[in-house]
């Protein structure tokens, strides 16, 4: 039985150091409180938001889960530092329970801890990342009253109520005539223009019942969702496909952590394998979160899994940077009440706080954008990893180009690994041919972006009713606005780049930091009017195609067209539908997209990521050339490559087209082991940034000195240098790298020294862990 005394709790508020403090649990709230729950504490002289983060084990007022309510677990697994020996009286006490149901799953927090750790992370920060806006502000659920008529009348009472209350006769004759058994309150009283008063005399005169529930905000669940048409039975896999799911489903029985990689080729089925995993943690009553590395590929996952898991009694939510507020804060209470046991996502959706958590999809791997870009900055691909071992569950990354880093866990044990050399069906790979524009500019007549057999291999698919992809990875119209006669190139007076000119709003921006001018029609130096544009983005290239094909049909993707929410899906259900002939776009059509009619793809300069000054330039090229060209050929008919390139001979483009993955990987693991870079150690980015340039500079060498004279062996240093992008939103940049092959033991240490040395305030300081950005 719970105790009548309070008991106390420490809670972890939000924006409060990053610290637990004590409280007392008022009577009124005795026997309600679990862990994991959002609280309202008094902190200072005002109140905040926090989590329950711990509980006096000798006071038992805090009930434990029963082993059938999955959805309001404990957290357990933590060792917290010991309550305060204050007795309850003297601690303030909680102001308020936010919700009853815990916000946060088990695991949790010990992941929170984990995270704070290995990214050298304040906890605060974390937990912020972790819990949404709208959840950590104690955001309510809509709750909708319904009415329905609970004591038909009669006709003769029915008279007797038109001649005495003719608004209530009027109210119940509309409930009466219609077909659905409930209708929302406030939509009828307003339609009909009768007031409460009338409504509640009925409802207390037995007549009709007003009931009420929370309104959830199902996201892709409208008419757009339609499009993506998907089989709810399972097609017969292939003796490949087979294999692997075998192999997971033994993963998945054994209720142990594990790792294994899906390496299967462009078109070779792996979402098929993926929802056959998911089937089969749901069969042993587990969760799974699917992780996609763009939000354009949400929703064709979101519908596919919801098609054909109609019959497994369980909702599959979406989680993403471009959902609303309410739509989160639905989402998440949905995964924290055990409603939702299944969740589709980008990054963040790796925090889903699932109960009984088997399974995560990591769906292309080997992305970039699973690294976040502000503080903390995780990988989620490898969170995902850490998460699923913390709840002896099954990780299952997948890619066609899988990351250096995964591959060389597989050669060493660490990851199991499962292959589809095949496309289903036994579809061929595309065609690939390498188009050197070397050649193609000795012979151009105008525009120089589109080669002659680009140009005609789109002509014959628009006669042929068949789609194109074309891929461009730099948006704007033109790379840089310059001067031929006085050589000036418009650059941003916040970052140390170039501008980049957008034709349809006549403006110059930066797309690092957002800062935006209008396009000169002069030199702002010599004031000649030859000032032009070089360089081409997605809009030039759209501008191109509409010159030479003017009927075509065609649609862009990119960031510049990303302003409204539902855009990107409209553009790829109007393309899934034939509307389109042409799609072109940035990186995020270069993977997981599924377009049977798509027989060309062209990828108009491949030589951008080839010369970026990182030692990931060549992976990333082959990743980015085979993903871009596996969108080609998965349907009936036969597909093709066109690559447009001033470096036909570079490795990575002749790897690429003779789909030699492995040829490619031995040849760059063999590099990257014989300079010691990742995946042979790890490496730490240590970034420093202030507004003046000199102090910067001064404070990223005495740093450095410092480290080197007291901890010699620590790591190995590598700079500090100026950044690539020296100038970032007037904030002038330093790094220094450091090479380990324990990051946990670094960290540790360099964050002790740290702590010693004495920055300027004027200097900020970031460590980058396993950095994945050197710009």
């Amino acid at each position: 039985m719970p105790e009548t005394q309070p008991t106390i709790v420490e809670v972890l508020p939000f924006d409060g150091g990053g610290r637990t403090y004590s409280y007392a649990v008022p009577p009124t709230l005795t026997g309600k409180i679990r862990l994991g729950q959002l609280v309202r504490v008094p902190l200072g002289s005002s109140t905040r938001i926090g989590i329950v983060w711990n509980a006096d084990t000798e006071n038992t007022a805090i009930p434990t889960a029963a082993p059938s309510s999955s959805h309001t677990p404990l957290l357990t697994g933590l060792t917290p530092p010991p309550l305060t020996a204050l007795p309850s009286h003297k601690l303030k006490s909680i102001l308020q329970l936010c919700h009853e149901t815990p916000v946060l799953s088990p695991d949790l927090p010990a992941l929170a801890k984990w995270i704070s750790a290995y990214y050298a992370a304040p906890l605060n920060s974390v937990l912020e990342t972790i819990l949404p806006a709208s959840v950590r502000h104690g955001t309510r659920p809509i709750i909708q009253k319904k009415l329905h008529i609970s004591s038909p009348l009669d006709p003769e009472s029915l008279a007797k109520l038109r001649r005495r209350a003719p608004k209530q006769a009027a109210l119940y004759d509309f409930l009466a005539s219609q077909i659905t058994a409930t209708v929302d309150r406030a939509t009828v009283l307003k339609g009909l223009n009768i007031g409460t008063t009338t409504c509640d005399a009925l409802i207390k005169a037995g007549i009709i019942e007003e009931t009420s529930g929370h309104v959830s905000r199902d996201v892709y669940a409208d008419d757009l969702a339609d499009n993506e048409v998907v089989s709810a039975t399972a097609p017969i896999l292939n003796p490949s496909q087979q294999s692997a799911l075998d192999d997971i489903s033994a993963d998945l029985a054994s209720n142990s952590f594990g790792v294994r990689l899906l390496h299967g080729v462009t078109g070779s089925g792996k979402t098929e394998i993926y929802i056959g995993a998911i089937l089969a943690a749901l069969a042993n009553d587990g969760a799974a979160i699917f992780l996609v590395p763009e939000v354009a590929l949400t929703p064709q996952t979101v519908q596919r899994l919801r098609q054909r898991l109609a019959n497994a009694n369980t909702r599959v939510v979406v989680w993403h940077s471009l959902l609303s507020n309410g739509e989160r804060f639905d989402a998440w209470m949905a995964m924290a009440s055990g409603k939702a046991r299944i969740v589709v996502g980008a990054r963040s959706a790796v925090f889903a706080p699932l109960a009984n958590l088997r399974l995560i999809v990591i769906d292309e791997e080997h992305e970039p954008a699973y690294k976040q870009s502000e503080t903390p900055l995780y990988n989620g691909r490898d969170v995902a990893i850490y998460r699923a071992r913390l709840n002896n569950a099954l990780a299952l990354p997948g890619s066609a180009t899988p990351s250096l880093e995964s591959l060389a866990n597989t050669r060493s044990g660490k990851y199991r690994l499962s292959r589809l050399p095949f496309r289903i069906e036994d579809r061929s790979m595309p065609a690939f041919r390498i188009i050197d524009m070397r050649r193609e500019l000795l012979h151009a007549h105008g525009q120089t972006i589109l080669s002659r057999p680009l140009v005609d291999a789109l002509r014959s698919r628009i006669e042929r009713r068949e789609q194109s992809i074309l891929f461009l990875n730099r948006r704007g119209f033109s790379r840089q606005m310059i001067c031929p006669a006085c050589g000036f190139v418009a650059g941003c007076p916040h970052c140390s780049i170039s501008l980049t000119y957008h034709r349809t709003s006549n403006s110059l921006r930066c797309h690092a930091c957002g800062y935006s001018e209008p396009a000169p029609n002069s030199c702002p130096v010599c004031h000649s009017p030859k000032i032009r544009g070089r360089g081409a983005g997605t809009q030039k290239l759209e501008d191109t195609i509409r010159n030479i094909f003017p009927l075509a049909r065609l649609a862009r993707l990119d960031a510049d067209t990303m302003g409204t929410k539902n855009f990107f899906r409209q553009i790829l259900s109007d393309f899934r539908k034939g509307k389109l002939d042409i799609l072109m776009g940035t990186q995020m059509l270069a993977k997981g997209l599924d377009f049977p009619n798509v027989t060309l793809v062209g990828i108009i300069d491949a030589d951008i990521s080839l010369h970026m000054a990182d030692f990931r330039a060549a992976e990333r090229t082959f990743q980015l050339l085979v993903q871009v060209a596996g969108r080609a050929g998965r349907g009936s008919r036969e597909g093709e490559v066109l690559v447009q390139t001033f470096t036909p001979n570079a490795s990575p483009i002749l790897f690429a087209k003779q789909s030699d993955f492995d040829g490619f990987f031995d040849s760059e693991l063999s590099l990257r082991n014989q300079y010691g870079y990742p995946p042979a150690r790890h490496l730490i980015r240590h970034l420093f940034r202030s507004r003046d340039p000199q102090k910067v500079a001064f404070y990223a060498k005495g740093w450095i000195h410092f480290l080197e004279k007291n901890a010699p062996d620590l790591v190995e240093i590598r700079g500090p240098a100026p950044c690539p992008i020296e100038r970032l939103q007037d904030n002038y940049r330093w790094n220094a790298w450091y090479f380990t092959n324990n990051v946990s033991h670094a960290v540790k240490h360099i964050c002790l020294l740290r702590n010693r040395f004495h920055f300027d305030p004027a200097v900020s300081n970031l460590l980058d862990i396993d950095t994945v950005n050197l710009d």
